[in-house]
């Protein structure tokens, strides 16, 4: 199973368009979303493209391959124009022996095993961090922080990959 996996949006319709076409690039089997899908928050600037109906019109022909959770940004409102459930804090996905949770991130990290995995967002800066279990953050794909590029995250094969919103690998790792 091949996962992609991405984090706030914001309601950047622009790029949302760049992050759909990296995932039909990528050939991925579902997208993962971390939150923050369509408000930029009132401590966020205003992205590049804001158009959040735009942005719900372009993940609805996706709906059925999206799993998300629900960011620090997102509203109840939110959901009633979502095309998919974005109610959870957590999600849990199984996929080749490991257990991968996902959050955005502004919430408590749940029980975490050895061997787990934990995908978060909300910092916008991308992470590889290994407490006792292993930590990733795909960064932000329309306000990175910290001089970071637009991304994603692939998982394939027990492999996360770290790339920019143009496809080009940065990091790498194995679990």
């Amino acid at each position: 199973m091949k996962l992609f996996i991405a984090s706030d949006l914001h309601g950047s319709a622009k790029y949302c368009r760049e992050m759909i076409e990296a995932f039909e690039r990528e050939k991925a089997d579902k997208m993962l979303l971390l939150g923050d899908i369509l408000y930029h928050g009132p401590r966020n600037p205003l992205p590049d493209g804001y158009a959040p109906k735009e942005v719900c019109e372009l993940l609805s022909g996706y709906k059925d391959r999206i799993m998300c959770v629900r960011g620090n940004c997102e509203a109840e409102v939110d959901q009633m124009v979502l095309p998919f459930p974005c109610l959870s804090d957590y999600a849990l996905v199984f996929a080749d022996g490991i257990n991968i949770y996902l959050s955005h991130g502004h919430r408590d990290v749940p029980p975490m095993n050895a061997g787990d995995v934990y995908i978060t967002g909300h910092t916008h800066v991308p992470l590889i961090e290994k407490p006792s279990y292993l930590h990733l953050n795909p960064g932000s794909v329309s306000l990175p922080k910290e001089n970071s590029e637009r991304g994603y995250i692939v998982y394939e094969n027990r492999t996360f990959t770290f790339k920019t919103l143009a496809g080009k690998e940065y990091k790498q790792v194995t679990v």
